[in-house]
């Protein structure tokens, strides 16, 4: 599995910093919707979901977490920390935020906008639709090769 971070450019002197994000400059999928976690308790767990079609970039603009990204066959930790530091997620990738800092802030952009039916909640569910799409893909080639 391969972990996509965008480092976005930081604009800073005496003053601070400033870091500006634009849709398919900066990053891959136009904005839709954008938000943020923050006074996430110690131990907290939060994610546990896949989408089906939705994009995300998710950025812990202040302190940190740790997110479990899983593509229903390989499972990697990354850590949030930058501010500047951006972490693309797919469509199809499971995900769990964890291990939040007290002073966490993490904002997440998004592809879209909310939509429930996008959401794959149950862990069985998303591992049987990776099989599926797994098949689909081989039933394909098959075809191709006829």
């Amino acid at each position: 599995m391969q972990v996509i971070k965008y480092a976005f450019q930081q604009h800073g002197d005496e003053r601070g910093q400033l870091v500006a994000i634009e849709e398919f400059k900066d990053i891959p999928f136009e904005i839709k919707r954008v938000y943020y976690m923050y006074d996430t308790g110690e131990g907290v767990r939060r994610g546990y979901h896949a989408h089906k079609n939705l994009e995300q970039i998710l950025i812990c603009i202040h302190g940190s977490c740790k997110i479990l990204l899983d593509n229903g066959e390989e499972k990697k930790v990354v850590l949030l920390e930058k501010p500047y530091e951006g972490l693309y997620i797919s469509n199809d990738m499971w995900r769990e935020m964890y291990d939040f800092s007290s002073d966490a802030v993490l904002l997440v952009l998004a592809s879209d906008y909310y939509d429930e039916e996008d959401y794959i909640r149950d862990y069985d569910t998303f591992l049987a639709s990776k099989v599926k799409h797994m098949q689909d893909d081989q039933g394909k080639d098959r075809r191709r090769e006829q």
